[in-house]
């Protein structure tokens, strides 16, 4: 039998043996937690898929739907639904700080009337709604990158001052 090369030995270069099989553990471990986060991320476990909320009152229904995970760098949309049973005067949404801190919001359609700040919080002035008639309004965002963590996201339906129904949420910003 001809004599293995200088630097080569049989035990572990031919039977892979010593501190290789250990190496392949390793290595096998990490295609395994690479393919358990794929399939993780294919069942939806890091978000974006959207789902409805709703807040149902007598005076108006208030849908969101929106995802309540997202990843860092990740564009999404919220679509709020105003359905008023009857005439609202001053349609107001109300939204938690959660949905602008480390967010960015880069489109809101259609424009409010007015736009301001209650404590932190954004206040949307639509205008009226006739009564049986809907509003829709979208929001674009992206989670900054940074931004991971669980944040209230509550939303609540004013007409003037006077509160109407509020839609209780959290979001969950992966990295």
């Amino acid at each position: 039998m001809a004599q293995p090369p200088q630097l080569l030995t049989l035990k572990r270069h031919r039977d892979l043996g010593g501190a290789y099989n250990s190496g392949v553990i390793v290595r096998r471990i990490a295609y395994a937690v690479l393919a358990l986060l794929a399939i993780l991320g294919l069942l939806n476990f890091f978000g974006q898929r959207p789902s409805t909320a709703t807040a149902d009152a007598s005076t108006a229904r208030l849908e969101l739907y929106a995802p309540s995970h997202v990843r860092g760098g990740l564009l999404f949309m919220a679509r709020f639904r105003i359905t008023a049973k009857q005439d609202l005067k001053k349609a107001t949404l109300v939204l938690d700080p959660g949905w602008a801190e480390s967010m960015t919001i880069n489109t809101i359609e259609p424009s409010p009337v007015d736009e301001t700040s209650e404590n932190g919080r954004i206040a949307l002035t639509l205008g009226p709604i006739k009564a049986g008639d809907s509003f829709l309004l979208f929001m674009q965002f992206q989670a900054i990158p940074t931004n991971v963590g669980r944040r209230s996201q509550d939303v609540e339906l004013r007409d003037g001052s006077t509160h109407i129904a509020t839609i209780h949420r959290t979001v969950t910003v992966f990295p």
